[in-house]
């Protein structure tokens, strides 16, 4: 490191044990001349400053009820066409058991998002959340990204906040983070032309949180873009939270590039990008509550070592995922509760089981489906 670089990378240091805002130069300068170990001490610093030894996990399974889109998004191996082989749309029946044995499992959270059926209407999708609420009211229901509320919105004519508030009223819980990939117009048009782009996607999270709701937020890195791009994506998520307040976690998602157009020629990042890209989000995301490491895209060994690396969540159980199985990840279906408390007990942390809102769960002696939420979680 040439003297000019290492001062740079000194006064990021000052600026993180101070606390004070990074700039998009400071990123740059994070993802091209901080080595890892130096990324990791600072985030970490800031993970600790935040959420003290905890890490969190929660009980959850998820719920794709259909892989058809109209959409063709260059790394999507989820999606298929109507008459393809793959297709498939789940019936009430099936979408109500796989509510049923989550319940069963005690599970405080349905993850539900999938593709945009061109055939089904607006009601179909909103049918889901009303039916798994009214059967099952003690089940968070996360659904939808904000890609799929755009596709609502051209499919009703209706804006978007008028869906979000029919929707949470029949018992929509929480908003996923999907959807965002790279937001910077150069690199979306490339890798998902045609679906909401960076301002709507933004427009769909403030609207909601400004009707008090929460939301989770995401990026895709390792395929086309750049550092600029990354940066980029991160301090218009910030600026939002700045304006909101309303994003509870950010989820890193690395590029899986098996099995779709937009993989060939690209190798999976490097177990050495994935902590990166964590601690950076870490250090530039200073008004974010939670990083979480999502050990399905991860791995569950990266996940347990981002747990140093400003990480603070290693997601949950995870049950049924289907979406980055399909795109070529190798990590287990499931993991049980006790997996995850070893992995997080493994990596030096506490382990702490949240509901989706980030308040503590409390079960009872038989681990049933029994809980109570105690103590809110967000310490910062």
């Amino acid at each position: 490191m040439s003297p000019e670089h290492d001062k740079r990378v000194h006064e990021i240091r000052d600026k993180v044990h101070t606390g004070t805002r990074l700039s998009f130069d400071d990123g740059l300068v994070l993802e091209r001349q901080a080595d890892l170990f130096t990324l990791g001490e600072l985030a970490n610093l800031v993970r600790e400053r935040k959420n003290g030894n905890v890490a969190y996990y929660n009980v959850n399974t998820h719920l794709n009820p259909t892989n058809v889109c109209v959409y063709r998004c260059q790394f999507c191996a989820f999606r298929a066409d109507l008459k393809a082989e793959k297709a498939y749309v789940m019936s009430d029946e099936q979408i109500l058991n796989r509510a049923k044995e989550a319940t069963s499992r005690g599970c405080t959270e349905l993850h539900i998002v999938g593709g945009l059926h061109h055939l089904l209407p607006y009601e179909w999708y909103r049918d889901i959340i009303r039916n798994i609420h009214a059967a099952y009211p003690d089940l968070h229901l996360k659904a939808w990204t904000a890609v799929e509320w755009d596709w609502f919105e051209r499919l009703t004519k209706r804006p978007t906040r008028e869906l979000l508030a029919d929707m949470k009223s029949v018992g929509l819980g929480s908003l996923p983070g999907g959807g965002a990939e790279i937001f910077h117009p150069d690199v979306r048009g490339k890798i998902c032309d045609y679906k909401a782009d960076a301002e709507q996607w933004l427009r769909v999270h403030r609207e909601w949180h400004e009707m008090g709701g929460k939301s989770n937020a995401t990026m895709l890195y390792g395929h086309i873009e750049t550092a600029e791009h990354r940066i980029d994506h991160l301090l218009k998520l910030r600026n939002l939270q700045d304006e909101t307040g309303g994003f509870q976690t950010f989820i890193p998602l690395a590029f899986h590039p098996e099995d779709n157009a937009l993989g060939q020629g690209i190798s999976k990042p490097s177990g050495l990008m994935d902590l990166k890209m964590m601690a950076i989000a870490r250090l530039m995301l200073d008004n974010f509550p939670h990083i979480k490491a999502y050990w399905q895209m991860l791995g569950v060994k990266i996940a347990q070592v981002a747990q140093s690396y400003g990480a603070d969540d290693i997601d949950g159980t995870v049950v049924h995922e289907t979406i980055y199985h399909a795109a070529g990840s190798d990590s287990p279906q499931e993991l049980g509760v006790a997996d995850l408390r070893r992995l997080i007990t493994e990596a030096g942390r506490e382990p702490v089981e949240r509901d989706t809102l980030y308040c503590e769960v409390v079960r009872d002696q038989t681990q049933s489906a029994r809980w109570h939420t105690g103590r809110k979680l967000a310490l910062n």
